[in-house]
């Protein structure tokens, strides 16, 4: 999927439409309640210019001041009775759209999480950002602007144009002799606002993506000054957003006063021709009045027409963003049924091939097993494959060949929550949310206490530095972890792995990028985290591996070499020589 995505281009698609009705369901009540409210304020609204216009003739004309005073109480009634019908309408119909885009927003959500991580690889965080955001809040609009109102429009047209007809036939065709200029007007606006409106939105994502990325990566731009390149790119993208906008802009600012204008000449032949016949007494000055306030409530709902059924529109476009996201096939298979009780922690890969893309592989032919609580150490220069094979490991991604076997089960035949429960990463680049400490612990896990998380932190060795931050373990952490160094950021993620309490353990170069006293802390949280379980170590720093039980060293996704850290260095081979150029 990409942010340059657009709709299919239909004026209306009716099988999107259905798609989107299909998310009332729960809520069918309101909406009939809703679209009763739209057809009585279909009808109370006509009917208070009809007793207007019998205030004139019948009273006012006649000096009836009692009877004119009955139908002011009576008008007055009908206004209150309207506004009343008007704010339950405009209540329920809101109502109705935030309860269908929470629950649309609640499922798109559900589903991306499920995704696998080559969906998120292709595809930009600020698109997923606009989809889950700002598309769904148009499909708000169909249901708060759009679909009643556009009903109740049309509804109030033809009640409108009926009573006209009823009261005075030929001041009702002397009305209408504009409105097909004014319907062809409107179809010109509607094409016009829905190609500006299509541009709009991919303007909207192509800016979140740049706007999110440039935001998460401010260290880079900054570190190699790219703040005017950067800028001058941030400017052609806001241009563009802001020429989509322009566009729409200048079809109201045409179309607006050309349903003036027609509605003033509507306004000039209704004065003209009907003083005519008022004064022949063809007509009669209640009916020329209610006329007069028939035309505004004729051509201000063709005016709203137009505006509403491109709300109506800009729903549609991001509907169909948003259900192409939903109908997206980019989660992991879990048709697994076994379950990995007693897990003792064996792991056997064989004849393992994988590749990010197509058939370009990146693991070729790994075959290497772990006994239950034994230590592998993965070792080699950065793309020989290292990190795939925890990739692959933890199901993040597919393998295309071969077997990878937990306890002699196949990991696809193994339900994925307790793959992922019984296997725990410490990943390089630790994540942390903006949250407590505990919760960035815990990860929310209300079956996870207080007790458990200070004795995992003892056990990694770094309570000490969490009971000096400002709230200990309750001191809300900046985005990413921002306060914290990158050595502290790392031992929280040991803390995250330990309560878990997993028989298998996975730790990606936990010591690549912190200081030699960090490095000490984390060598230390390794021992320990690593006793008794089994494990898999990507090191970049041989010195954190030498007592590793297996050591596998990899080139370009095959293992050249394996064994222990003694056998390797007495081979001479490629071990030898990674461990000569680090320590001699």
């Amino acid at each position: 999927m990409s942010d340059t995505a657009t709709a299919s281009g239909k004026a209306f698609d009716l099988g999107l439409f259905r798609r989107v009705l299909g998310f009332v369901r729960p809520y069918r009540g309101r909406f009939l309640f809703a679209f009763a409210l739209t057809i009585l304020l279909a009808g109370v609204g006509v009917v208070r210019p009809m007793l207007m216009g019998r205030m004139i003739d019948d009273h006012a004309l006649r000096g009836d001041g009692a009877g004119l005073l009955f139908l002011t109480w009576v008008v007055a009634a009908l206004l209150l009775i309207e506004a009343a019908l008007q704010f339950l309408q405009t209540y329920t119909t809101s109502w109705l759209g935030q309860a269908v885009t929470f629950d649309l927003r609640d499922r798109l959500f559900r589903k991306i999480v499920q995704f696998r991580m080559r969906y998120f690889d292709r595809t930009p965080i600020g698109t997923l950002v606009t989809r889950v955001i700002s598309d769904i809040g148009t499909i708000d609009d169909i249901f708060s602007q759009g679909l009643l109102e556009i009903m109740g429009d049309i509804l109030k047209l033809v009640v409108v144009v009926v009573v006209m007809f009823v009261l005075n036939w030929k001041m009702a065709l002397l009305c209408l002799l504009p409105i097909p200029l004014l319907l062809w007007a409107t179809n010109i606006f509607k094409n016009s606002i829905r190609k500006s409106f299509q541009d709009v939105r991919t303007a909207v994502a192509r800016l979140n993506a740049f706007v999110q990325e440039h935001i998460q990566g401010m260290v880079i731009v900054q570190a190699f000054g790219r703040e005017e390149e950067e800028g001058r790119r941030f400017a052609a993208i806001n241009k563009a957003h802001r020429g989509a906008h322009i566009r729409s802009v200048f079809a109201y600012s045409v179309f607006f006063p050309v349903v003036e204008i027609l509605s003033a000449i509507s306004l000039s032949l209704l004065v003209w021709w009907g003083m005519k016949d008022v004064l022949v007494g063809e007509a009669s000055f209640g009916d020329l009045f209610a006329f007069i306030l028939y035309i505004g409530m004729l051509y201000r709902p063709i005016r709203q027409l137009a505006d509403r059924f491109n709300v109506l529109q800009m729903g549609m476009v991001g509907s169909e963003r948003v259900f192409k996201v939903l109908d997206t096939e980019a989660a992991i298979a879990d048709a697994g049924r076994e379950r990995l009780t007693s897990l003792r922690g064996d792991i056997e890969v064989e004849d393992l091939w994988f590749a990010y893309e197509d058939d370009h592989f990146v693991l070729k032919g790994i075959s290497f097993q772990a006994k239950a609580g034994q230590m592998v150490a993965l070792v080699g220069a950065t793309g020989s494959g290292k990190t795939s094979i925890v990739n692959v490991l933890s199901r993040a991604y597919e393998f295309q060949k071969g077997n990878v076997r937990i306890d002699d089960k196949d990991i696809r035949d193994v339900k994925l929550d307790d793959l992922r429960h019984s296997v725990s990463v410490v990943p390089q680049d630790v994540f942390l949310f903006s949250d407590t400490v505990h919760n960035n612990i815990t990860l929310g896990d209300p079956q996870i206490g207080r007790e458990r998380v200070i004795q995992a932190a003892r056990e990694v060795g770094a309570a000490s530095f969490i009971e000096r931050l400002p709230l200990g373990f309750d001191t809300v952490l900046g985005e990413r972890g921002s306060t914290l160094s990158t050595g502290q950021r790392q031992l929280l993620a040991f803390i995250r792995a330990a309560v878990q309490a997993p028989r298998i353990l996975v730790l990606d170069e936990a010591t690549s990028s912190v200081d030699s006293v960090s490095e000490q802390l984390i060598q230390q949280a390794t021992e320990r985290l690593t006793r008794g379980r089994t494990s898999l170590v990507i090191a970049h720093r041989l010195s954190t591996v030498q007592h590793a039980d297996l050591i596998l060293v990899l080139d370009q996704g095959l293992i050249i070499e394996q064994g222990s850290h003694q056998e390797l260095l007495e081979k001479g081979g490629a071990y030898r020589r990674l461990y000569d150029l680090q320590f001699r």
